[in-house]
């Protein structure tokens, strides 16, 4: 979520949310970008996948199949860009754990249909789990839920209601009006933002194994974000203290180093 859409919108809910317009604030908080038809540079070969939302609704989605895979990644990415734009982060993630990873986009964002929403990314969220376990033949309990920035609140949503091998959190938040409320500490933000993503309150109902990451320079999303949702962890749970970084640096060895740790103690389920 880069800081300078993050000000942006929180600027504008204020006024947006008198006005009683969602539209005009969802408006300012989803920044999807154009297709530039670059692929993710990938050891394997890349699946276009076409899913469909209850309304018809049209989602674009990437397949990174992986054949010694012993489950698959499901990434939920930030608010800005498209999947393609994740290319770096894809190809460490299906290095570093040697799984499966499946890309998807929300409404509006890349070739994906409709216009973004809360209940539009959580139901891209859902349908993009369930084509991994009913075409890919995935167990759900080797789906490792794989959620940065606002895909935090994605993947967060997805491990509070389906079966899930573990759930990975990348510099995201408690909720977005907390996020409202340290930008501008005088903004009563859970009057007045209508996107809620609240991580904190659906954190208990996530049993498996937890894994965040935060960053202590993070100008978007505060460090103590993480300890927050570390704390309202509802079974086992690492911390991975990503210093001296910001919102949008590139995750170091180090945290790549921890993932497969955590990894190691998460067991496969089926």
């Amino acid at each position: 979520m880069a800081r300078k859409h993050v000000l942006r919108f929180l600027v504008a809910a204020f006024c947006a949310a008198l006005a009683g317009c969602l539209a005009v604030e969802n408006r300012l908080l989803y920044y999807p970008a154009a297709v530039t038809g670059n692929d993710l540079p990938l050891p394997a070969p890349l699946e276009d996948v076409t899913l469909a939302l209850a309304d018809g609704t049209k989602i674009h989605a990437r397949w990174a199949p992986n054949p010694r895979a012993t489950g698959a990644i499901l990434y939920c990415h930030g608010n800005a860009g498209n999947l393609e734009q994740r290319a770096t982060l894809v190809k460490e993630l299906f290095d570093a754990t040697g799984e499966s990873v499946l890309i998807f986009d929300y409404p509006g964002y890349g070739r994906s249909e409709g216009a973004p929403s809360e209940a539009g990314c959580y139901a891209s969220g859902q349908v993009a789990y369930d084509w991994l376990v009913r075409q890919k033949g995935v167990p759900p309990g080797r789906i490792l839920l794989f959620g940065e920035s606002l895909g935090g609140g994605v993947a967060v949503d997805l491990a509070s209601r389906q079966p899930h091998r573990a759930l990975i959190l990348v510099r995201t938040f408690t909720s977005i009006p907390e996020v409202a409320e340290d930008q501008f500490p005088l903004l009563p933000g859970d009057l007045v933002v209508s996107n809620r993503f609240n991580n904190l309150k659906k954190l208990p109902m996530c049993k498996q194994p937890v894994f965040i990451a935060q960053a202590d320079q993070d100008r978007v999303i505060p460090f103590r974000h993480g300890k927050k949702l570390l704390d309202a962890c509802g079974g086992p749970a690492d911390f991975c203290h990503l210093r001296n970084m910001g919102h949008n640096d590139p995750l170091p060895d180090e945290f790549y180093l921890a993932l497969r740790r955590f990894l190691g103690k998460a067991p496969l389920l089926q």
